[in-house]
């Protein structure tokens, strides 16, 4: 557990996340295993309850295990530099190693690609949810592509029911509570979306189009269309509204709501 950017942790955070990731696979969830755990000699100064009283603490490493650690920031990151080559040839080796239901060879490997993992991210936080857990920083660099739990730092289990739970006393704004899990979930395969975009062939990306335009009821063809899309999901990321809800609240205005600008909150 690290919040001063040390790159350490301390004993008690380490045996926590040795326990909690064998008692997540104990439970049938995905996750990463701990091989073992070995106590370091090395001081570790820790602000335990963020009182400004801050103490020394016994460091430890904390060795895992997981099939991959690709994670949808490990893609982010290369499109984020323009690395489109190596984009490709990681996508590639990653849909090689541990897609089997998705074939190398065929245009449409990206594509079917990114249909895998958003079916398999929600069901791991479908499997989080039944069970109470709440990751903690669920940001792009903690989603595993391969849709197994990873990255144990301030996570929590829900004892009392509150979709407001959070584990992490960091998150002021709470963005990763309980509750906003799915949609955070969504944030994060949308950032995986614009990474894999710049590899889409013509085609395909008038796929996502044509998919985006029915959802928004968008008929014929209008030059302002993609704008219209664009500026919409922009908005959405900046207000974390719920992909599902947002969709299906625009579905229920009137033409004369919109005609009249009287749009209900």
């Amino acid at each position: 557990m690290n919040r001063n950017g040390d790159g350490r942790a301390v004993l008690r955070s380490s045996v926590r996340e040795f326990l909690c990731s064998e008692a997540m696979h104990s439970l049938g969830i995905p996750t990463s295993r701990a091989s073992s755990l070995i106590v370091s000699d090395d001081e570790v100064w820790r602000d335990q309850f963020y009182n400004g009283n801050i103490t020394k603490e016994r460091g430890a490493v904390v060795l895992r295990v997981a099939k991959s650690w690709f994670r949808i920031g490990s893609l982010e990151i290369l499109a984020q530099y323009g690395e489109w080559d190596l984009l490709r040839t990681l996508l590639d080796f990653i849909i090689q190693e541990h897609f089997p239901s998705v074939k190398v060879t065929v245009p449409n490997r990206y594509v079917d690609f990114f249909s895998v993992v958003v079916s398999e991210t929600a069901q791991l936080i479908a499997l989080w949810m039944s069970v109470g857990f709440a990751h903690g920083v669920c940001n792009t660099d903690n989603f595993s592509l391969l849709s197994i739990t990873i990255d144990y730092g301030p996570f929590g289990f829900m004892e009392a029911y509150n979709p407001d739970f959070v584990p992490n006393t960091s998150d002021d704004e709470r963005r990763c509570k309980i509750g906003n899990q799915a949609n955070i979930g969504m944030f994060n395969l949308n950032k995986l979306l614009q990474a894999l975009n710049p590899l889409l062939d013509p085609r395909q990306k008038q796929l996502f189009r044509e998919l985006f335009k029915a959802k928004l009821g968008l008929l014929g063809e209008r030059k302002d269309d993609d704008d219209l899309i664009a500026v919409l999901l922009h908005l959405m990321e900046k207000t974390e509204a719920d992909f599902t809800m947002t969709f299906r609240q625009l579905s229920e205005i009137t033409q004369s709501q919109l005609e009249e600008l009287s749009i209900p909150q």
